[in-house]
């Protein structure tokens, strides 16, 4: 039940953290350290929730990541070192290809990867609205 419990919560941070995009922006600079700290923090929300996900399911004895084609080993913190270097490698790039996948582990890691690649075009796309916003204010 407790596994069940912290996916939900998991899940639940991240979407929170990603529904920001759709909020309107408390600041109207095309670029400032607020709009690089916002960014930062939702790569990272993402990042950590993925990781945690792969913990979980690593930890319940459901292989989802396989490091040099073994089980990931070791103890707690080695397969949470694992798995969160599984996650950033799959967030920002296809990875190297020493940790892969397998089972329902492929899903989440191609949900994870569009994630992270279409992050960048949402923040794009926001930033081109909120400065569209900021023009139509000042005519």
């Amino acid at each position: 039940m407790i596994f069940y419990l912290l996916m939900l919560a998991i899940i639940l941070c991240m979407i929170m953290s990603v529904r920001t995009l759709f909020l309107s922006s408390i600041y109207k600079k095309r670029l400032s350290l607020e709009t690089l700290a916002w960014a930062t923090n939702l790569y990272t929300t993402i990042l950590i929730g993925f990781a945690m996900i792969y913990l979980l399911f690593e930890l319940r004895n459901h292989m989802v990541i396989l490091d040099g084609g073994h089980r990931v080993a070791g103890d707690f913190f080695q397969q949470m070192e694992t798995s969160f270097y599984f996650s950033a490698m799959t967030m920002f790039s296809v990875g190297y290809g020493d940790i892969s996948p397998i089972g329902i582990g492929r899903m989440i890691a191609t949900v994870q990867a569009f994630i992270g690649y279409t992050l960048p075009v949402a923040f794009v796309i926001r930033t081109v609205i909120d400065y569209e916003e900021k023009n139509r204010k000042d005519l």
